[in-house]
């Protein structure tokens, strides 16, 4: 490689590496508007302001406001991913892992509720995906963060700790899932009615874990 050669291949790594970051600096501009005032109210005004960029850079790096949410939704869930294994791997069996990985959930849900309310957006949306777009890799960060889930229950069948006859290991984190989340969201968006009844959101989401590993529980 001449020394032309060299540089030009510097130069052009270090454009990337400045591209890449501009577009971070964007992405933590948007999320904390999104923090702060919710998906609906942001703009992509409010978000060149708050990045110091201009309106028209901003569609350099994305295409619209679809594709920077994306991009929120991708970190969002690879975050996600790191605290379920941070969870699971601190307890050997895999029932305890389950129980941890819910108990993560409901943490990171109330510790970066926007980055909940990112998800819960993606996932209510259905969107074609062609292995090379901003949801794409938000399809595949959902998958490893589900994988979790389940390596948990594979890991409960073969200790023991988790009954066999519960269902396939996706069926299964797929239902936990739902019923996790769908808990986060009534504690969340009711708590209100809830201590209107005497409970607090913690007592409930802590009766639904409870109530979800008892189910799965091996039987003594």
């Amino acid at each position: 490689m001449t020394r032309q050669t060299a540089a030009m291949s510097y130069l052009a790594e270090r454009r990337e590496e400045e591209k890449e970051r501009r577009r971070l600096e964007i992405i933590e501009a948007a999320e904390a508007l999104y923090a702060a005032h919710g998906w609906d109210a942001l703009t992509m005004d409010q978000l060149a302001r708050q990045a110091r960029l201009s309106r028209a850079l901003l569609y350099v790096y994305f295409r619209d406001k679809h594709d920077l949410h994306s991009a929120v939704v991708e970190r969002a869930l690879r975050l996600l991913r790191t605290r379920f294994s941070e969870a699971a791997g601190r307890h050997p069996r895999g029932l305890d892992k389950v129980e941890a990985i819910g108990r993560a959930y409901v943490a990171y849900a109330l510790e970066f509720p926007h980055y909940f309310d990112a998800c819960a957006r993606f996932q209510a949306t259905t969107q074609p995906t062609d292995g090379t777009t901003s949801m794409d890799a938000c399809v595949v960060a959902g998958d490893a963060v589900l994988g979790e889930v389940v390596q948990a229950l594979v890991a409960g069948f073969m200790d023991g700790s988790v009954r066999q006859d519960v269902g396939a290991p996706l069926q299964v984190a797929i239902t936990l899932w739902g019923f996790t989340h769908g808990i986060i969201q009534l504690t969340t968006t009711k708590a209100g009615e809830l201590s209107r009844h005497g409970i607090t959101a913690a007592d409930q989401t802590g009766h639904a874990i409870r109530t979800l590993i008892a189910a799965l529980r091996t039987t003594p």
